[in-house]
């Protein structure tokens, strides 16, 4: 099952590159597949360093996560879980246990709305590997789905997990790849490369600067599905980035739009008017999480909850005359605006 609750992207977050003139050193350049996309390593070269091993690192490396967290493999960790039909525990890999704690962490700091358990309404709107629905869910459909999902029907232990109910069905689409993400930057800076940039399907990590010396600098997308522009141009230190987008995946049905994005507390796609949120945070799985949480939420509550725990968020919203943009005070602190 594949959960379509964010737009992932590359396109969404994107390297800029403007210096004037070409650099001396140029940074050297990683790429291939990886969680149904792609990854983009860049890097300013060290002495001494064998780049052909650490692209076979990084390939590796990335091989292994997916092989815990994907839904596609059919036998990786996460899908023996989800095909485990009962409540007693399960025992998983460190990796696993942290990113789900991670989810647990972040789903109760938005008080339900990062929800890794939300597939059967995905699927119940049509945003899954089923079919857009004939008819709109009942609400009678909504409620009886809303009963197969929920973070408290599963417990995470030390080594192992559980579930309340046997089919629970657990997709880490929204964190895991900001959790890949991390995992390559701190593979990188065990090989003492300290400037570089980390990118997967749109989710990206950022440290020192390129080989010019200047800043990396990112291109938030302005959230518009019929053609791509930027909204603006940002740089954000030694940080993770991360935009969830509400423009691209939707359909309509008698003059209403419907969303890609559930809300988990009411089992209907969010009506409000936040088309797109990024946040800034040293961790690209926590900035993963809390885009998606965030864009659920809505401005006034968004706003209100980057306050409370001072995270780093823009959000854009769609008016009648254009977008509109609101920023946290964390945001106004820590990053530069072009």
């Amino acid at each position: 099952m594949q959960i379509l609750f964010k737009v992932q992207l590359a396109a969404i977050i994107t390297v800029i590159f403007l210096s004037c003139s070409p650099a001396t050193v140029q940074e050297t350049h990683l790429t291939g597949p990886t969680m149904g996309t792609t990854y983009n390593v860049k890097f300013v070269p060290i002495n001494g360093l064998d780049e052909k091993n650490i692209k076979h690192q990084i390939d590796q490396l990335l091989i292994e996560i997916n092989q815990l967290m994907s839904t596609y493999i059919n036998d990786s960790e996460l899908s023996q879980f989800n095909q485990w039909n009962s409540t007693e525990p399960f025992t998983m890999s460190p990796q696993t246990i942290e990113v789900l704690n991670e989810a647990k962490r972040l789903g109760d700091m938005s008080s339900g709305l990062l929800d890794v358990t939300i597939g059967p309404l995905i699927n119940l709107w049509g945003f899954g590997p089923q079919s857009r629905p004939e008819k709109i869910p009942s609400d009678e459909l909504i409620q009886a789905t809303q009963q197969l999902v929920g973070l408290d029907k599963l417990t995470i232990g030390p080594t192992w997990a559980s579930k309340t109910i046997p089919n629970l069905y657990v997709d880490l689409s929204t964190i895991a790849k900001g959790y890949a993400v991390d995992q390559v930057a701190e593979l990188l800076q065990t090989h003492k490369i300290q400037n570089f940039l980390v990118e997967i399907g749109g989710e990206m990590r950022i440290s020192g600067l390129k080989a010019s010396g200047i800043p990396w600098k990112i291109a938030i997308e302005k959230p518009q599905a019929q053609q791509r522009a930027v909204q603006e141009i940002i740089s954000i230190g030694d940080n993770a980035v991360a935009t969830s987008g509400d423009y691209r995946i939707y359909y309509e049905q008698d003059g209403i739009r419907y969303s890609h994005l559930i809300n988990p507390n009411t089992g209907y796609p969010i009506t409000h008017n936040v088309v797109s949120a990024t946040v800034i945070h040293p961790s690209s799985m926590t900035a993963d999480g809390l885009a998606t949480a965030l864009i659920v939420m809505g401005k006034d509550k968004a706003l209100a909850l980057a306050t409370k725990y001072d995270i780093a968020v823009i959000l854009i919203t769609k008016e009648k005359d254009g977008f509109n943009e609101y920023t946290s005070a964390r945001f106004e602190q820590l990053v530069t605006v072009y």
